[in-house]
């Protein structure tokens, strides 16, 4: 096996020739028509928002900062333009049971017209009843039927006081009512008189007033029943004077809804309300002024129309975008008002919600809000599943609600619901959720890279000519174009891949059009490009220097110098929100005579994840099966992670942990002037990790900073070469002889590299050649074999051999 070699600065970046580019500036580039990279999930977006069957609701999947609401959002507009809204939407008063409102589904316009038309009338009705009862005719026909009331009256009294007087009686009216008193030559007699009469005369009077005074009870008595009449006839002439009012104003509004059987059917009961109640529109203090009406028609609720849905300004079918997807938000609510320490409520405080607006269109919703609301997520189901809207609050649904509320009519529904999110989501809830694959049959799957071409570079610049104009940025030249796209690269850690989060190329973009206009310049250069990311870099590294500081002063050990045993440099990536970087670790290991476990220290004390874990267990079976294959491994070691007070998990460190065990087991100094990342297999082959760009330029800064000598590299796996888009500085010092940046194929390869001893070759017994790293760690074990022979065949021996102090007898 040969010595593996640096990697050349060709290797270490994939360079975007400008010259490629014939414009001069993004201005002279078209807008990008299609998005980059995203056929797949155009193609599934354009399927699942033109098919009209159920079920086939969109879930669009991808990492924020691709695009899928700008995508979305476009095509769903280029289809809505080719669909008319379909209706509005009313609730209107159900009169004979109010806690049920009636639904009205009306042509689109015509809901606000049909609100307009109602608030008038009531306008019309509370101007034109008062008038109607203030006629001369309503006054005299009136006035007819209560003279005939105290005709009867006086006729009833004069017969019975005729009779009363025909037989000496007379009839008095007093503030109580009437009374009867005797006459003696037609006048009345004092009580005084009276006794003086004689008995029989007294009695004879006393039958008399008896007798009248019954026939007086039976007119009195008859008096409510005569009343009543009058009230009924008065009744009548006031429904026959409204009748001829109210049909006059809602034949009008009658004979514009004549095509609509449901609005004509409530304006028949608004009609026979109106009249059974003309009470209401009568002023109760006679005041007819102007504004007094108007004040009461804004509280004259019950022959308003609600309008929910008004779709009279909406161009295409609706597309309804919720930011806060709570369950009321989504299936509408009914409020209420608090009148005297009373909460009450009525159809006009029905409210829409997102599915009501959305109604024969779409609406788009952020899945992990949906999940996030309480219940939210099952209104969404009932509502697909049922293809209705029921308005009911939570605590109805849950029957913790002591209130009485209303009961609206349910709405039904043709609406496309269209769901973005992690992929992580759609894929948790196509595992645990059975109706979710029912509802939600189409994914689109937004990828977050694309093959680096030439044709996609061209591409590429277009879709920052696109984002540029849109966000009326100024101008790139060629050079800031390529820059950006090497960028792209390392944004999607592949050199032959470019990224498609297109949030963060428009941040970038935003920011260089700052600098560009800090410096009075009309385009965006390659060097305003560069001052933006310095900058950025500057304004999230707080952390990364604290710790590199930590290391340049010997708090937390680092060596970049010399050579030791069980000792060598890992690399691991901390992630810091959006800003990741690099920090070099140290790991140490130790071996002895033992049974052939290695004790993964992070392991024992949990801090170590599963990953981690397993990294240590295929380099325990990797080192068994190659030194000692046929017989015991009669080893114990340890590994740790020196100063690591968090969270340890993954394998990347696994080739290095491998390289530090060999070395305390066969006691093999290494050089601390490399640092090593990758993970292996129980093969020894060396396998790629991610963020090998942050590793090797984490190593590279706490080199730089201590001073480069030039011994100092990173050792990466062969497979992670493709990766590389290294900062120019550390190029630079590549180019310059300073910093190497290795890669390997084989456990072996990073081994020989960091002792500077061979490999081997192996004879037919299966020995490595004299003076190899191989040969030493197989002498090592060799004797760590003997020595375990040598102790069990001690303590054989003592088990054997008989205690002189104990007798057989």
């Amino acid at each position: 096996m040969k010595k593996i070699q640096p990697l050349n600065i060709e290797q270490l970046y994939h360079a975007c020739d400008h010259t490629q580019f014939t414009f001069q500036s993004t201005a002279e580039l078209a807008p990008l028509e299609r998005p980059l990279g995203q056929d797949r999930a155009l193609e599934a977006i354009e399927f699942g928002v033109d098919i009209e069957q159920e079920g086939f609701n969109l879930f669009v999947l991808g990492a924020a900062g691709l695009g899928k609401h700008q995508l979305v959002t476009q095509k769903l507009e280029q289809h809505a333009k080719l669909k008319p809204p379909q209706y509005d939407w009313c609730y209107v008063n159900n009169f004979e049971n109010p806690q049920q409102p009636k639904l009205l589904k009306l042509p689109v316009g015509m809901g606000l017209q049909l609100c307009k038309d109602m608030k008038q009338l009531v306008e019309d009705l509370l101007t034109a009843l008062p008038t109607t009862f203030q006629s001369e005719e309503y006054h005299s026909r009136r006035q007819e039927i209560e003279n005939d009331s105290k005709e009867h009256y006086d006729q009833a009294f004069k017969k019975l006081d005729k009779e009363a007087r025909d037989r000496g009686i007379t009839l008095v009216r007093t503030p109580s009512g009437y009374t009867l008193a005797p006459l003696i030559d037609d006048k009345i007699i004092t009580p005084e008189q009276f006794e003086k009469l004689d008995q029989e005369k007294q009695n004879e009077i006393e039958k008399e007033i008896a007798d009248i005074q019954l026939k007086l009870q039976a007119i009195v008595r008859d008096l409510p029943l005569v009343r009543r009449e009058i009230s009924q006839r008065i009744k009548t002439l006031n429904k026959e004077f409204t009748q001829l009012t109210v049909e006059q104003f809602i034949g009008w509004i009658e004979n514009q809804y004549r095509e609509y059987p449901e609005v004509t059917a409530y304006l028949d009961k608004v009609k026979t309300n109106a009249i059974e109640n003309v009470q209401d529109f009568l002023p109760a203090d006679g005041n007819t002024d102007i504004e007094h009406i108007k004040e009461q028609v804004e509280s004259y609720h019950i022959y308003a129309v609600n309008l929910i849905v008004d779709n009279t300004n909406t161009t295409g079918a609706p597309i309804i975008f919720e930011d806060n997807p709570t369950y009321q938000n989504l299936v509408g609510r009914v409020e209420y008002i608090s009148q005297m320490g009373t909460l009450v409520t009525d159809f006009t405080l029905i409210k829409a919600g997102a599915l009501h607006r959305a109604n024969g269109g779409y609406l788009v919703l952020d899945a992990q809000k949906v999940l996030s609301n309480l219940y939210a997520w099952e209104g969404i189901k009932r509502a697909l599943k049922s293809r209705e809207v029921k308005i009911e609050s939570i605590q109805e649904m849950l029957s913790f609600e002591s209130t009485l509320s209303l009961e609206p009519e349910s709405i039904p529904i043709d609406i496309k619901v269209v769901l973005t999110g992690e992929p992580i989501l759609y894929y948790l809830l196509q595992q645990y959720d059975q109706e979710f694959g029912q509802l939600f049959k189409v994914a689109a799957d937004f990828s977050h890279q694309t093959q680096r071409s030439d044709d996609n570079c061209q591409l590429f610049a277009r879709l920052l000519a696109t984002q540029q104009q849109h966000d009326a940025l100024r101008p790139l030249d060629r050079m800031a174009v390529a820059r950006i796209i090497e960028l792209a690269s390392r944004i999607a850690e592949d050199s032959e891949k470019l990224s498609l989060h297109i949030e963060t190329i428009n941040d970038l973009l935003k920011e260089a059009d700052y600098w560009a206009r800090r410096s009075d310049s009309e385009i965006i250069s390659l060097e305003h490009v560069e001052t933006s990311l310095e900058k950025r870099r500057y304004r999230r590294n707080r952390i990364q220097h604290q710790l590199q500081e930590q290391i340049t002063r010997g708090i937390n050990l680092i060596d970049t110098q010399g050579s030791k045993v069980a000792q060598v440099n890992g690399l691991s990536v901390m992630q810091l929100g959006d800003y990741a970087f690099g920090n070099p670790s140290r790991i140490t290991a130790t071996a002895r005579l033992g049974q052939g476990k290695v004790i993964d220290i992070e392991r024992e004390v949990k801090l170590g994840g599963e990953i981690h874990s397993k990294g240590v267990l295929i380099l325990t079976a990797y080192l068994a099966n190659r030194y000692a294959h046929d017989r015991p491994f009669p080893l114990s070691a340890s590994l740790v992670f020196e100063q690591s007070y968090g969270g340890v998990d993954g394998d990347s460190a696994s080739a290095a942990e491998l390289c530090v065990l060999l070395s305390a087991i066969a006691e093999i100094p290494l050089k601390q002037s490399f640092a090593v990342t990758g993970s292996i297999n129980q093969l020894g082959q060396i396998q790629p990790i991610g963020g090998v760009n942050e590793k090797i330029e984490g190593f590279y800064d706490i080199c730089q900073l201590r001073g480069l000598d030039g011994q100092q590299g990173v050792i990466i796996p062969a497979s992670n070469q493709v990766h590389l888009m290294l900062r120019k500085d550390v190029r630079q010092a590549v180019s310059d002889g300073q910093f190497s940046i290795y890669t390997a194929h084989q456990v072996d390869e990073v081994m020989a590299l960091l002792s500077g001893l061979p490999i081997g070759e192996v004879d037919a017994n299966g020995s490595y050649s004299k003076g190899s790293f191989n040969r030493r760690v197989q002498d090592r074990i060799e004797e760590l074999q003997k020595l375990h022979t040598r102790f069990a065949e001690q303590n054989e021996a003592k088990e054997t051999t008989p205690n002189p102090g104990v007798s057989n007898d």
